[in-house]
């Protein structure tokens, strides 16, 4: 009888996974809310595009790659974690099946996911620094002064700091386990 209620439970948590399914539908159809806000975006400065001064033209296409890198982050989180934890999908014949596809593991989507975090944290970084040189953020204040805009901005650099680091630090920790794990197998 135990056995029977242990394989009872186990099935029950086994297919628990399925209950992540809706996360990544969500997650879905946060790319497509995505997609209308890039449509927005980029209908919003076609017709502008000649009169925009070249800082602000910059500012506005980088606002358009950092869109694309949040939804390729979004597509990357869904495929690769409803791979891991849920399902496989099943399009191993298709064309356009990405190579990357399951083949990502947990380590893979953290480090995948660190390293989309850092790049968009240096599009918004850089897209502050492009505002400064088109006279924004401390232009007309005194050197010593700190503006609420110089403050954001050293915020922003110290938080892509931290994030870098911990990028860095979960690309070790990866690097650790890994071989701990590999001396572990060749016991």
């Amino acid at each position: 009888m135990s056995k029977k209620l242990e394989h009872a439970v186990e099935v029950m948590i086994f297919n628990s996974r399925w209950l992540l399914a809706p996360f990544y539908l969500g997650l879905v159809i946060g790319i497509a809310m995505l997609l209308v806000k890039f449509g927005q975006e980029f209908f919003h400065l076609l017709p502008h595009v000649l009169e925009y001064k070249e800082a602000d033209f910059i500012l506005a296409l980088l606002t358009l790659v950092d869109m694309s890198l949040v939804a390729n982050l979004l597509l990357i989180i869904v495929f690769s974690g409803y791979e891991n934890f849920v399902s496989k999908i099943n399009t191993a014949g298709h064309e356009d099946r990405p190579d990357w596809m399951g083949k990502v593991d947990f380590s893979g989507l953290k480090a995948k996911v660190i390293a989309s975090i850092v790049a968009i944290s240096a599009i918004e970084l850089l897209k502050a620094f492009v505002h400064i040189g088109s006279g924004g953020a401390g232009a007309e204040t005194a050197a010593w002064a700190w503006t609420e805009q110089d403050k954001a901005l050293a915020w922003k650099v110290v938080i892509h700091v931290v994030l870098v680091i911990s990028g860095v630090l979960f690309a070790v920790m990866d690097k650790i386990g890994a071989a701990a794990h590999g001396s572990d197998a060749g016991h």
